[in-house]
């Protein structure tokens, strides 16, 4: 039962951590864009940075629950 829930975990967290890629991404092209206001440029920076942070904790929790479901 718990090889499961590990395995759901796992799905989840990588599911997540595209999400958060997805979203740096797409800020950091707006913080890129010349086009856009210098307050869209910096919050969009300022959130591809948080966006980068969450995308690496999805990443390790998804790497915990992967080798957890193993055993």
């Amino acid at each position: 039962m718990e090889t499961i829930k590990n395995a759901a975990n796992y799905v989840s967290e990588s599911v997540q951590q595209a999400g958060s890629t997805a979203s740096k991404e797409a800020n950091k092209n707006v913080a890129k864009d010349s086009d856009a206001s210098l307050g869209s440029r910096a919050t969009a920076a300022k959130d591809a940075v948080g966006d980068k942070v969450d995308e690496q904790k999805h990443s390790t929790q998804a790497d915990v629950h992967k080798e957890a479901s193993k055993h």
